[in-house]
């Protein structure tokens, strides 16, 4: 029996490091992550503004046939330039010329029906005179000489009407400027009023601009103001004179931006030119300017990771956006002056995690080579 008892431990000493084999590992501590950090400081929205333009006529008109038919020819152009009164495009004339003198028989049926009752009404006067029919009869051959006479008179127009439609197969420019666009080819079946071509009237030009809907009330206070706009086409540094003139009283559904159109007068620019378009905004108020980046969904809140120096743990606070201002959001209310803010790597933070600031010159530093690393 106490020969037995010897030979447990040896019996219970694989069992026990098997056991310790298979038990869980403990947790891997969590890396502590280097975040960028900004220091808050009250700021403002507005201040000078600056937008991508483009050059576009006062006027611009999209041409179309006033009457129906098949198009034959067009011989306008995109980047044509084009005088008053010049074709621009042409209908198979065919049925056009035979309503025209389709109208023009009637014209002739009409005007035979009331030469024949003129006439006859001047018969019919003498025979009265002479006493031979009643004043009755009198009356009744002027009402159809009345009758006569409103027929001629519809015939006329009617044959006015479609000797204009017959001029209406030929289109026409309606001003000199240049062709933008071409919307119907040669060969299609157009209805009136169908659009064929689009014509920048000549005249003043102006400068089209999108802005934000955080940005259009205060683009509408300076209606008017000349010295609130600066214009310079892309790559010279004198900036031409501009007065911002309309401003679209609704977004556009699908870029949910306001357009905005300032006169350049007759100031020598071309249509389509791009424009670099400075405002003067009107500042609003705002507690802080934070980086897009810095700015996060949580829990259906906007909010920011905000550092505690002492522990140098990042915690949410949710915050008020006032709106954008270019890669910027304005803060509004939730955050106080001197607060460091995480402005990068926002979306792999937890609350209450460690953090370190992130140190660009060591991240960017020489690399060491792996030789001379062994050599140390």
């Amino acid at each position: 029996m106490p020969r037995r008892s010897a030979f447990l431990p040896v019996l219970l000493l694989p069992a026990a490091l098997l056991l310790a084999a298979c038990s869980p590992k403990p947790p891997a501590p969590e890396p502590v992550r280097a975040v960028r950090v900004m220091t808050v400081s009250p700021d403002a929205a507005g201040g000078v503004q600056e937008y991508a333009g483009e050059v576009r006529a006062r006027t611009e008109s999209r041409l179309g046939f006033r009457v129906a038919g098949k198009m034959t020819a067009r011989p306008a152009e995109v980047g044509q330039r084009v005088r008053l009164g010049q074709p621009l495009a042409q209908l198979d004339p065919s049925d056009l010329k035979l309503q025209q003198e389709a109208a023009q028989a009637g014209l002739r049926a009409a005007q035979a029906s009331y030469d024949f009752a003129a006439a006859d009404f001047k018969r019919y006067e003498e025979l009265r005179a002479q006493g031979f029919i009643s004043s009755m009869e009198l009356e009744r051959r002027e009402t159809t000489l009345k009758s006569a006479r409103a027929q001629l008179e519809q015939a006329k127009a009617q044959a006015e009407v479609q000797g204009n439609a017959a001029a209406y197969a030929v289109l026409t420019a309606s001003a000199g400027g240049v062709i933008t666009a071409t919307e119907a080819e040669v060969g299609a079946v157009l209805t009136a009023g169908t659009p064929v071509v689009r014509l920048a009237h000549d005249g003043p030009r102006d400068v089209a601009f999108s802005v934000p809907e955080d940005a259009a009330a205060g683009i509408r206070q300076l209606l008017g103001k000349r010295d609130a706009l600066r214009v310079r086409p892309w790559g010279q540094a004198t900036a031409l004179p501009a007065t911002i003139r309309e401003v679209a009283a609704a977004a556009d559904p699908a870029t949910r931006t306001f357009l905005v159109r300032a006169d350049l007068g007759q100031a020598p620019v071309q249509l389509g030119q791009t424009l670099t378009v400075q405002l003067d905004l009107p500042r609003r108020d705002a507690a802080a300017r934070l980086p897009l980046t810095a700015v996060m969904r949580q829990q259906g809140q906007t909010a920011v990771w905000v550092l505690d120096p002492a522990s140098m743990t990042v915690k949410v606070q949710p915050i008020v956006v006032a709106g954008a201002d270019g890669n910027s959001v304005m803060v509004a209310s939730g955050l106080q002056p001197g607060q460091r803010v995480v402005t990068a790597g926002v979306h792999t933070l937890t609350p209450g995690q460690k953090v370190k600031l992130y140190d660009a010159a060591v991240a960017v530093g020489p690399a060491v080579a792996p030789a001379a690393a062994a050599s140390r």
